[in-house]
């Protein structure tokens, strides 16, 4: 038997009859033909695209019967043998297989297209489709089939020959069933309970995919569900069911106990709703395998289809108990109230109560027509049939229902009604003709009809009934708003769109769901922003197979399924919300925090975000919250998120617009902060304070458009605006307008701008070409910044006479030459260079003037332009001024100068000039070869200064040694470091130089430290060498040089006595003082002899000061200390005594005077008293006077005791006592002072006294005065310093 492709008619064959019946199971009849086959038929088939029937026989013959038109066509010898499997394909083709071993394909007429030999008899034929590398547009191309139970074959239609015989292992058993699914797989089942699965493509056909071990002993069958992506499979007496996706787990075993003899076919119906199984005893079963997906939600409860007759109500969200409610029929549709439950099928309708969570039946309703769908409130039930709604009561008598029930549409003219729903208060419904039509339910009344383009086939409001979402004939969504008529089209609306929930959390009231059967989309309604109302998709979810939503809340999705359970999908929108819940995990990374967030500010969950940015701290993720809530008009919060960015300007610019009651200026204001300057333009016009936006245009240059407002807002405020777009203008190069704005901007009583406008007025004229008026305006206008523009514009379009003048009035003189050098007005040129600075004009002139011969001018230009070799040129080759020209090279030390200069005094053969200018060249080696030439050595020695190099000293030197000139070679080679060979030198110079020669080669074995060179030098000193000693002085001059200080102190000593004998009393304390002031700066113990030697000199040249200055008690007392070691005067003894008798007998000091005038008139000394005062000293012995001035006393410095103040050395503590540079008395330690330069001691008073009439210290002969000398109050310093060497 077998059925029609529409599955109404059976067709039927028996094992002894000769006739084919057919059984109409739509109308219960049956009938009988004549198949005029006088054999036994063994196979019948119902085509798939057709009316026809194709029977064969066991004798090989077929057929072919079309219900249709009643003919028969009849073939015979189709095959020898019986046919046992046939198929037909989709495009009517027929293959059949006989006990023959054949294959044969026959078209729908029963002529044999292709027929084929196989190796065994083959069963189960069946069409489909091969994978093949090239794309097909054939169809079914492929036969498959197994042949001997063994070996499955794939043969191609169109070329029987090509085909492929698949073995398979031989523990698997025989083939007992196959079957194709999917993309070209094939799933077989073998006796031994196993089942494989291969795949038909060309790369993979031999390979098997999957095998798994079934059923432990036997498989009898295996089938597929493309519908439900099932796979199921019966061996002994159970039944396994695989997804296709996932074979290898097993979704379900259904055990049948009672069939111990086992099962035998199964096999799917087409909506995969039920699975038969034959068994071996000849039973049959049917098993449902899902159930009808019917539910319904109102509010956050929800009713589905739990068993064929079982409704469960549950209600999730407020947790309370499910609800079972057992029905009297299989329904075809679920309605859900907040107190009642609607099921129905056809044209009647059940109603249940919910009270007390005990449902009970109450009462049932027969409609008009079959009913579509049904939507229930707490009062009242609205039912959808033949495109009318019928809306009543759900409870109250009879005749209270009759009055509160109502047909809707109340004019035909809105066409039939396609859907409807209702909420608490309004019924919506939308027709064919789309209208979208609000009815409130409490007095029935028509409050809104929106017209729509296209017909409306669902409306699904929200839970208040203020927002609707509509999807017309076209699968287009909308958004409706009832009470303002706006609609919005739903972005990336799928239009495999199947239903819209809206999310029933009491703080989503804008998100909402549209699903089909494979994804939820989410959207959210921004209704507040900016931008105005606007709807978003926020993201979309993947649904599992056969999953229908029912209830949205906080982002869970509850769904019905097959099975007649419930699930719940999280929503990959709302995956912040368990970010949120589980606060205390670690902070997510950063791409997925901002994911996060991102979700949470479409969604408009403001306080999750601002949670998400705390925990990660992202200024990305505060600039993200910080922007949505500008957007979103959340002020309170942006200012908090502005503050956590330390953004202040825009926190007070947040808080300065706080409380503004126009929504339109308030909404500009944010869309200015956003960025979004024509969104604000167009939001502030439309407000109370449209100047709002002509200020923003203004703020933001944008002058055109600024320009545009004022025209209609501030007709004032144009030339100010003219003005600024002027410039704008002028800077992008459109000076056509630039001008004609300059021109409109001027207002006549405001001068700096008025000012501003002439000045572009001016520039644009000139760019324009209208040079005269624009050079008359700049001209004209005080500025003379803008002389100089308008110069350079003219200079640019070379009007070089106009631009030079503007310069020039605006006393750019330097620019003014430069361009009347380009236009070669020198008269003009030499005005100005007084007051132009630049050398390149300088240059330029003096070129000119060169060129006109006026070589005077030309040379003061090119020492002003500072082009000194050209300026040189003039003056030598032109002005014959040399001097000039040196001149120049001593200031300048131009080398190319020096150079031109040199030649030209070597031409005049002036070589020594030559020479210097050649060193001031840098050009010593010529200037070398010209001296040795010309004989000018000592010339050039003399020029070339510190600076030469040790080479040039060298060369110079070994010139003077060839030339004899021992004093020149010395110096040169003492320059150049060669020390011995300067020294030889030294040691040969003639007499002539000695006192030069040997100063010189003193300070070469100074610098030397040469202890075999100081041998020889002190060798020669000594008159080793030569047998004549040198001078003293020498040796001194020697070791100082080689800072051998003891030496020298010693020498100096000798020098000083000498000196001293010789008479030179200055000399010898000058050698004193500068060896006694060295030994002390390099700390060495001064040697008491020198002290006391420089301290007895010092005394006789204090006689001299005194003396002339009146003192005579003081010149007596140093003449007395001088007398007293009169043996250190060997020169002057006579001259000393006598001062001494003199000045002793003016002071008073009588007996002092008798003692040296005593020793003057022994025999030694009478005949050289000078004849003047040779009477007085005799008169003075002869009648002698003992009487004595006696001395002074004055604390011991040291001690303190009393001594007389010229003794220095105290009796009580046995020091020397420093002495007073100015009286010579010891010093006291209240009247301390000291030379500036010397450091020498003094008594304060005393020096003081001294310099009112001198004006150097008396020790060092330095400069000195009362200002410079300072009263030291601690002398301590001075008296704990060494005492001189014994």
């Amino acid at each position: 038997m077998d059925w029609d492709k529409d599955g109404d008619i059976l067709a039927v064959i028996a094992a002894k009859s000769s006739s084919i019946f057919l059984w109409d199971a739509s109308v219960n009849k049956s009938s009988q033909i004549d198949s005029g086959m006088r054999d036994q038929m063994s196979i019948i088939l119902w085509s798939k695209s057709g009316p026809l029937l194709a029977v064969g026989t066991i004798k090989g013959n077929l057929l072919i019967y079309n219900q249709q038109t009643s003919r028969k066509i009849p073939v015979m010898g189709k095959h020898t043998k019986k046919i046992t499997c046939g198929h037909w394909s989709t495009q009517n083709l027929l293959a059949l297989g006989s006990d023959d071993n054949t294959l044969s394909i026959s078209n729908q007429e029963g002529d044999t297209i292709r027929q084929t030999t196989l190796r065994g008899e083959p069963a189960d034929i069946c069409f489909s489709v091969m994978k093949t590398n090239e794309r097909s547009a054939q169809g079914e191309n492929t036969v498959s089939m197994f042949v001997d139970k063994k070996i499955l074959t794939l043969v191609n239609v169109s070329n029987p020959e090509d085909r492929q015989e698949l073995s398979f292992q031989q523990h698997y058993g025989n083939i007992v069933s196959y079957c194709w699914y999917g993309d070209g797989y094939i799933l077989v089942g073998f006796s031994r309970g196993y089942f494989v699965v291969i795949s038909t493509h060309v790369r993979e056909i031999g390979k098997e995919i999957f095998q798994m071990r079934n059923h432990k002993d036997s498989l009898n069958c295996v089938a597929i569900s493309a519908a439900l992506n099932k796979a199921a499979s019966c061996g002994e007496n159970s039944i396994k069911i695989h997804e296709l996706s996932e074979l290898s787990d097993i979704i379900n075993v259904i055990e049948l106990e009672e069939e111990t003899k086992g099962l035998d076919k199964l096999s799917w119906t087409d909506d995969g709703q039920l699975l038969a199984v034959s068994t071996q005893r000849g039973t049959l079963h049917v098993f449902l395998t899902k159930l009808p997906i019917l539910g319904d939600s109102y509010g956050t409860r929800i009713a589905y289809l739990t068993s064929l007759l079982e409704v469960t109500v549950s209600n999730q969200v407020e947790e309370e108990t499910p609800v079972i409610i057992q029905v009297d029929v299989e329904p075809t549709f679920i309605a859900m109230g907040p107190y009642h439950v609607a099921v129905g099928m056809n044209n009647r309708a059940w109603f249940y109560t919910l009270l007390d969570q005990e449902p009970g039946g109450l009462k049932d309703i027969e409609y008009l027509g079959t009913i579509a769908s049904m939507c229930l409130n707490s009062d009242y039930a609205a039912a959808l049939f033949e495109g009318k709604v019928q809306l009543h009561m759900i409870e109250g008598k009879d005749q209270e229902e009759k009055k509160q029930m109502k047909l809707f549409p109340d004019d035909d003219r809105q066409g039939q009604i396609l859907c409807h729903a209702l909420t608490a208060d309004f019924l919506y419904y939308g027709s064919d003709s789309g209208h979208v039509v609000c009815v409130l339910v409490e007095d029935w009344e028509t409050v809104s009809i929106y017209k729509h383009s296209v017909g409306v086939r669902r409306v699904y409001p929200d839970q208040n009934g203020t927002q609707v979402i509509f999807i017309d004939n076209k699968n287009g969504g909308f958004l409706l708003s009832p009470t303002t008529d706006s609609c919005i089209e739903l972005p990336n609306f799928s239009p495999t769109i199947t239903g819209v929930l809206w999310d029933y959390w009491h703080a989503d009231r804008g998100v909402f769901v549209a699903y089909d059967d494979d994804k939820v989309y989410t959207y959210v309604l921004h209704k507040t922003t900016i931008y105005g109302p606007r709807v978003v998709l926020a993201g979309s979810t993947a649904l599992l197979h056969s999953q229908k939503p029912l209830l949205l809340h906080n982002g869970e999705l509850t769904c019905q399924m097959t099975s007649g359970k419930t699930s719940e999908v999280s929503l990959s929108t709302h995956s912040f919300l368990k970010r949120s819940a589980g606060s205390t995990e670690d902070t997510p990374p950063p791409p997925e925090s901002s994911k996060l967030l991102e979700q949470a500010l479409t969604l408009k969950r403001f306080h999750e975000a601002y949670d998400l940015c705390q925990s990660t701290d992202s200024k990305t993720g505060w600039a993200e919250l910080g922007k949505a809530c500008l957007v979103h008009v959340e002020l309170e919060l942006a200012i908090q998120v502005y503050r956590m960015k330390a953004d202040v300007g825009m926190v007070m610019s947040l808080q300065s617009i706080q409380g503004m009651e126009d929504n339109h200026l308030l909404a500009g204001h944010l869309a200015m902060f956003l960025g979004e300057y024509n969104l604000a333009q167009d939001l502030y016009l439309s407000s109370s304070g449209p100047i709002a936006a002509l200020e923003m245009r203004k703020d933001l240059l944008h002058w055109d458009s600024a320009l545009m407002l004022a025209k209609r807002l501030a007709e004032d405020q144009i030339p100010f605006i003219s003005k600024e777009y002027a410039v704008h203008l002028e800077f992008i190069g459109d000076y056509v307008n630039a001008l004609a704005h300059y021109e409109k901007g001027t207002t006549h009583n405001n001068k700096e701008h008025d000012e501003t406008c002439q000045a572009g007025t001016a520039r644009m004229a000139i760019r324009m070409g209208d040079i005269r008026r624009g050079a008359a305006l700049a001209i004209q206008h005080p500025s003379r910044v803008l002389k100089k523009e308008c110069g350079a514009i003219l200079e640019n379009m070379k009007q070089f006479f106009e631009a030079a003048q503007l310069y020039e009035k605006g006393q750019y003189y330097e620019k003014a030459a430069s361009v009347y050098i380009r236009c070669k007005n020198w008269a003009k040129v030499g005005e100005m260079l007084p007051q132009v600075s630049s050398p390149k004009i300088h240059l330029q002139y003096a070129k000119a003037k060169e060129a006109d011969g006026k070589y005077e001018e030309a040379a003061q230009s090119y020492e002003s332009a500072k082009d000194w070799d050209n300026a040189i040129r003039v003056l030598l080759d032109h002005l014959k001024q040399p001097q000039a020209a040196v001149r120049i090279v001593r200031e300048t030390r131009s080398i190319d100068g020096a150079k031109t200069v040199a030649r030209f005094f070597q031409g005049l053969n002036d070589y020594g000039s030559a020479i210097y200018l050649l060193v001031l060249s840098q050009c010593n080696d010529e200037a070398f070869r010209l001296a040795q030439q010309h004989g000018q050595m000592e010339v050039y020695a003399d020029i070339i200064g510190p600076e030469a190099t040790q080479e040039d000293y060298q060369s110079i030197a070994l010139y003077f040694a060839a030339e004899k000139k021992h004093l020149q070679a010395g110096k040169f080679f003492q320059k150049c470091g060669q020390y011995s060979r300067a020294l030889n030198h030294f040691l040969k110079c003639p007499s002539v130089d000695d006192n030069q020669a040997v100063e010189m080669a003193i300070q070469t074995v100074g610098q030397a430290k040469d202890s075999t060179l100081t041998t020889q030098l002190i060798d020669y000193l000594m008159g080793e060498s030569d047998g004549m000693p040198k001078d003293a002085k020498y040796l001194f001059r020697l070791y100082m040089a080689l800072q051998r200080y003891r030496e020298a102190a010693r020498t100096a000593i000798i020098i000083a006595r000498e000196e001293q004998c010789a008479g030179n009393y200055r000399n010898a304390h000058d050698v004193l003082f500068s060896m006694y002031t060295e030994l002390q700066a390099q700390k060495i113990k001064i040697p008491a002899e020198m002290v006391t030697n420089l301290m007895i000199l010092h005394s006789y040249l204090l006689v001299k000061i005194h003396v002339k200055r009146g003192d005579h008690i003081k010149a007596a007392r140093m003449l007395i200390r001088v007398s007293n070691n009169i043996s250190k005067f060997p020169s002057h003894v006579v001259p000393i005594l006598t001062s001494a008798v003199i000045e002793c007998h003016r002071a008073g000091l009588k007996n002092s005077a008798f003692g040296f005038a005593a020793m003057l008139l022994r025999p030694e000394y009478r005949n050289e008293i000078n004849p003047a005062h040779r009477k007085k000293i005799e008169a003075i012995v002869r009648h002698p006077d003992t009487s004595e001035l006696e001395e002074e006393t004055t604390p011991c410095p040291f001690c303190g005791s009393q001594l007389q103040q010229n003794e220095l050395l105290c009796i009580s503590c046995n020091n020397n006592l420093p002495y007073c540079i100015a009286t010579g008395r010891h010093m006291l330690k209240e009247d301390w002072s000291v030379c500036p330069h010397c450091e020498f001691p003094a008594l304060y008073s005393q020096l003081m006294l001294l310099l009112e009439t001198e004006t150097a210290c008396p020790m060092c002969s330095e400069t000195l005065n009362v200002q410079q000398v300072k009263k030291i109050s601690d002398s301590s310093v001075y008296l704990t310093a060494d005492e001189p060497e014994q």
